[in-house]
């Protein structure tokens, strides 16, 4: 075993949680909403998949962790597209799609919304310019 620093074998990210204060609401709009696959549920906590990332729904465990969650940012195809769908489903956007930076082949396009349970999310967009 390599105790060498940074040598940790740390590969991907294996899971990411999510504070809610009401979890039935907040399952809801992860799974109904956003449209992400349901994996499992345990007493309060629910469980979905996002790319190969478990996500996970909780009440937090303690006072001092009962605070938003840090941002997430959701890869999808058409910006645009998933705005519109967000918007009409009633999600309370912060703002419109816009360029973040524009990069050597494609621009970094995002937008910013808010969940069920107030918790700030963003989507992102990677669209190439044409050559």
């Amino acid at each position: 075993m390599s105790t060498t620093p940074g040598n940790i074998g740390i590969s991907q990210i294996g899971q990411i949680a999510v504070n809610v204060q009401d979890p039935e609401r907040a399952t809801a709009f992860y799974r109904d909403v956003l449209q992400l696959s349901l994996l499992f549920q345990a007493g309060g906590l629910s469980f979905f998949n996002c790319g190969g990332v478990r996500l996970m729904l909780s009440r937090a465990e303690k006072p001092e962790f009962n605070h938003p969650s840090s941002i997430l940012y959701f890869r999808v195809p058409d910006i645009s597209a998933a705005y519109n769908k967000l918007k009409d489903s009633g999600v309370r956007m912060e703002g419109e799609p816009h360029v973040i930076a524009k990069m050597p082949d494609h621009d970094l396009w995002m937008t910013f919304f808010r969940d069920s349970e107030d918790n700030f999310l963003g989507l992102m967009c990677e669209v190439k310019r044409p050559a």
